[in-house]
């Protein structure tokens, strides 16, 4: 798990939580995230990325959840808002869909096909949604 993916990325950072050793991740997150982190100038923490079914049902996720394919990328970047780093992540081209939680400050980051913004309320709500 310590295979370096990208310059500030290793492996066992996207690893299913849960310690199954699921960590198959898509090098297009990879990239999105380098990318994040190169403009940023600042640490990219991952929070939760590739999920097994189980874990990811654990979590509350969706049974098609990106994360369960290892396309998404629950982050936290130390001095910024979720909202700062929701505004950052748009910018980046890999990153199709984007959901931003103020209340538990995080961003959700992944390379689906299609594009889709939205925002958590408490009990994961959406408060919002835009998709193209």
């Amino acid at each position: 798990m310590t295979e370096q993916l990208s310059p500030n990325f290793t492996r066992g950072e996207f690893a299913c939580r849960c310690n199954c050793g699921f960590a198959a991740v898509s090098p297009e997150l990879v990239a999105g995230l380098q990318a994040l982190r190169d403009q940023l100038q600042k640490p990219v923490i991952i929070l939760s990325a590739c999920r097994c079914a189980a874990h990811n049902a654990a979590e509350g996720g969706a049974r098609a959840s990106q994360h369960v394919q290892g396309r998404a990328a629950d982050i936290r970047v130390p001095g910024l808002s979720a909202r700062e780093v929701y505004a950052a992540a748009a910018t980046i081209p890999q990153f199709h869909g984007i959901g931003v939680d103020d209340e538990r400050n995080f961003v959700h980051v992944d390379v689906r096909e299609k594009p889709a913004r939205w925002c958590y309320r408490a009990g994961r709500e959406a408060a919002w949604q835009e998709s193209a």
